[in-house]
């Protein structure tokens, strides 16, 4: 069994958290709309704590999306409610960006459509893309090995960790 190497502890994972909502008022104050598509399942989770930071700060409508997609093999992705994305501003949440393949894909549902903005947020980077996905919003980001794995540990809709393995 190996050990965890925790990069995050639950109060820095919320601090990380309510930065990155700040940073994501900052760049959309003027905005009427925000739409946070949170990837199944900690990205979700990950969405809805920021959209709970974004309602103290920003008058704007916050609305929170649930897509599914199969990390392996994502070709089908499921994306509820299904809304109209036209001149909407979209900030994709993931728990970790690694290769960017998550990502990538999850921009799918979205290309059917003309967006105003689309951005990304992930929690933990890592510095190793082998798809051309940026992250906007970051928490924190690491360098690791290909053979090591990130994982951000999710309680009851709470971030209570990330460590590496």
């Amino acid at each position: 069994m190996e050990s965890k190497k925790y990069i995050l502890s639950k109060e820095t994972a919320a601090k990380k958290l309510s930065r990155m909502a700040l940073e994501v008022a900052e760049r959309n104050y003027d905005e009427k709309q925000l739409i946070l598509i949170g990837i199944k399942d900690h990205g979700l989770a990950i969405a809805n704590k920021i959209a709970a930071h974004l309602k103290t700060v920003l008058s704007a409508e916050i609305i929170v999306l649930s897509l599914k997609l199969d990390k392996l093999k994502p070709s089908e992705i499921s994306l509820t409610p299904a809304i109209d994305f036209n001149d909407k501003v979209v900030v994709l949440i993931d728990d970790v960006a690694n290769s960017g393949k998550t990502m990538l894909y999850a921009l799918k549902p979205l290309l059917e459509f003309y967006p105003k903005k689309i951005q990304t947020m992930a929690l933990v980077d890592r510095t190793h893309k082998a798809f051309p996905v940026e992250v906007d919003y970051v928490g924190i980001s690491i360098s690791t090995t290909p053979d090591e794995h990130i994982f951000v540990e999710v309680a009851k809709e709470e971030v209570t960790g990330a460590y590496v393995v």
